[in-house]
């Protein structure tokens, strides 16, 4: 495969040249005649954004088109000074002075096929290349800092298709609510009972597990385990996408969803296994419109209550997985010189595990949130990252107060954890597809991640940020070190 280059200021500077160039060329697609369903006159496009809603991309999107054209692009840089290391493995954490940067860029089309408020139809399709590379080519931690980084530096930059999905709505009352437009939703108003069926290529973090404070790599904290639920061994590719299909139902408070899709037929793979009987993966979402602290915290001086939510998350993964225990077994009883997962690999392997994630809105400028996870780690960490638990709490804070609404601080702090089996496995050298540092003396990752990201101009943003980590990839011997971030963001 070609080999996934560094990339030059000229080029991102080109990209983002391009990526301008389409969203003006496509601007007045988003724009067109008022749908006959619709009642009444629609609102004038000419007029200009109200003084207290600012347009916070570089071409305003229509509210009313049944067409959808957007994109976006994110560049991360990083670095890290020496570190504590009495020792490395082939997937260890460099100790020595590293500079690297990462660039994503997207575009985002969708059609509504069937533009009706009760049983609208959207189809979705993204095209996206990234490129760069993470500190040490993104191995030796299980919270990786940098969640844009494709795990596989042997891919190629070319673009590629990242999501082709039609999702269909089945309204069940005529009794509408808003819903915000965007990439991924092109209906402004939904039933507010209803069910959503999604089927094609997607990726399952833009459903589940989504957290309104820690979610986005492109305008919050760029921590694998903060922007996700570590312990989710989600179905997905190297690039973090996969096939398969979701089934939602919403009511007014509540939603519960349903995925099946298919898993890498090897650990960070690119290549999926298409054969769903032996290899998918499972997953079940309930959803609470309604935060855990809901009951301590002041109303609104308008009455209304402040936004919260709780989201129990649970999955099952079959696959050609390997098992830790197995493979310390070979090991100790000679017939293997080290631990090798693949070695244990077999059809018929299952991985499970939980999650629990809440978000609360505390006043108008301060929110917090917080996740858990477990999965059983005994059999192979096969498609996200290495993490067996996983606790989280954080939130962000606007910038409202200092006359800068649009701008926002964050700070959250994750303790990662593997599980014994696991831990013996990396104990006595074997390696998995992140993480081997030849020898563990085990103890917990904990990382804590700032940032602060500033609204320049429409749909041009900048942030600033570190992670400050102790005990790199779980092991007490090395560490700690500290990475700072930068980060440049447009949003077309």
């Amino acid at each position: 495969m070609p080999v996934n280059r560094p990339i030059s200021i000229l080029a991102v500077i080109g990209r983002l040249a391009c990526a301008w160039s389409l969203a003006v060329g496509f601007a007045a697609a988003q724009t067109p005649a008022p749908p006959p369903f619709a009642p009444g006159p629609q609102p004038s496009t000419v007029q200009p954004p109200a003084q207290e809603d600012p347009v916070l991309t570089m071409t305003p999107h229509s509210e009313g088109g049944r067409y959808w054209v957007s994109g976006q692009a994110n560049s991360i840089f990083q670095m890290h000074g020496h570190f504590h290391s009495p020792y490395e493995g082939a997937n260890s954490l460099q100790n020595t002075f590293e500079t690297k940067a990462s660039e994503v860029a997207t575009l985002y089309l969708g059609y509504q096929l069937r533009p009706n408020t009760r049983y609208n139809t959207d189809l979705i399709v993204d095209f996206e290349n990234a490129g760069g590379r993470g500190i040490s080519q993104a191995l030796g931690l299980g919270g990786i800092t940098n969640l844009d980084v494709v795990r596989n530096p042997t891919l190629s930059i070319v673009p590629y298709l990242s999501r082709g999905e039609i999702r269909q709505i089945v309204g069940l009352t005529d009794e509408m609510v808003d819903q915000d437009r965007g990439p991924f939703a092109l209906a402004s108003k939904v039933p507010v009972r209803r069910f959503e069926i999604r089927v094609g290529k997607m990726s399952l973090p833009d459903i589940f597990d989504v957290n309104s404070v820690g979610t986005d790599s492109h305008l919050q904290f760029t921590n694998w385990t903060i922007d996700n639920n570590g312990a989710w061994d989600y179905a997905a590719d190297t690039r973090g996408y996969t096939v398969g299909g979701v089934l939602e139902y919403d009511d007014r408070n509540w939603s519960a969803r349903y995925a099946i899709a298919a898993m890498p037929i090897v650990a960070n793979g690119i290549d999926l296994d298409w054969a769903f009987s032996r290899a998918n993966g499972q997953n079940w979402e309930f959803e609470l419109r309604k935060g855990l602290l809901a009951g301590l915290i002041h109303s609104r001086p308008s009455g209304t209550k402040r936004q919260g939510a709780v989201r129990v998350l649970s999955y099952v993964n079959h696959a050609h997985m390997g098992d830790y225990r197995e493979s310390v077994q070979q090991y100790l009883s000679g017939k293997i010189a080290t631990p090798d997962i693949t070695q244990t690999e077999r059809f018929g392997a299952v991985k499970y595990g939980f999650g629990l994630n809440t978000e609360q809105e505390v006043t108008d400028s301060l929110r917090l949130f917080g996740r858990f996870g477990w999965n059983d780690d005994r059999h192979e960490s096969f498609a996200y990252t290495e993490v067996g638990q996983t606790i989280l709490f954080g939130g962000d804070y606007n910038g409202h107060t200092w006359s800068r609404p649009n701008d926002k601080a964050g700070a959250a702090f994750v303790s990662n954890a593997l599980k014994r089996d696991h831990q013996n496995y990396l104990h006595y050298g074997g390696s998995g597809f992140l993480l081997g540092d030849g020898g563990l003396t085990y103890a917990r990752e904990d990382i804590v991640e700032w940032y602060y990201n500033a609204h320049l101009w429409r749909g041009l943003y900048a942030m600033v940020g570190g992670s400050y980590i102790v005990h790199p990839g779980y092991n007490r011997d090395r560490g700690p070190l500290y990475v700072p971030t930068v980060r440049a963001h447009v949003e077309f």
